[in-house]
């Protein structure tokens, strides 16, 4: 089932009011702010939140993307573990993933030794959890659907006829 068109816009721009939302669906304003009350009340909107340029706003954190390699538990699986996992305040996501790992979790910290310290006293020491492998964020291209173009240089040629 394909994702209601109100969610799609909402996803890309929460920011746009409902009026301009009602305008693009031809809806209703008003039923466009029931839609989005009964979604926030019923957990299917969690929140809202702002893409932000890190080198802009001169924020110095470093994120970590870390693939866990986990032992499913009898009658459970993966999510006790991975909500637990979860439940850090240094992991802004985490993820059940096919392939070589169980779990991609993504943590920020304030250093590249706090993101190993957290890896290494936190994730690692955890009953279940078998292995991870740490990447770190060099640079953002696109995240959330926005292009990061700052700086961005046109190396293409002129093309004269």
């Amino acid at each position: 089932m394909p994702l209601d068109p109100l969610l799609h816009l909402l996803r890309r721009k929460a920011r746009v009011s409902h009026q301009e939302l009602g305008e693009v669906l031809a809806m209703p304003t008003q039923a466009i702010v029931e839609r989005i009350a009964v979604w926030e009340k019923d957990g299917t909107i969690l929140g809202y939140h702002a893409v932000i340029d890190p080198e802009i706003a001169g924020d110095p954190a470093v994120s970590a993307f870390i693939e866990v390699k986990v032992t499913p538990e009898r009658g459970g699986g993966f999510d006790r573990l991975a909500m637990r996992i979860a439940r850090f305040e240094q992991v802004v996501s985490c993820y059940l993933a096919s392939g070589g790992y169980d779990l991609m979790v993504v943590v920020e910290g304030g250093d590249l030794r706090e993101v190993a310290r957290f890896v290494s006293e936190k994730l690692s020491t955890l009953d279940g959890v078998l292995s991870t492998a740490t990447h770190f964020r060099l640079k953002t291209y696109k995240e959330n659907g926005f292009i990061f173009e700052h700086g961005m240089v046109d190396e293409r040629l002129v093309v004269a006829p």
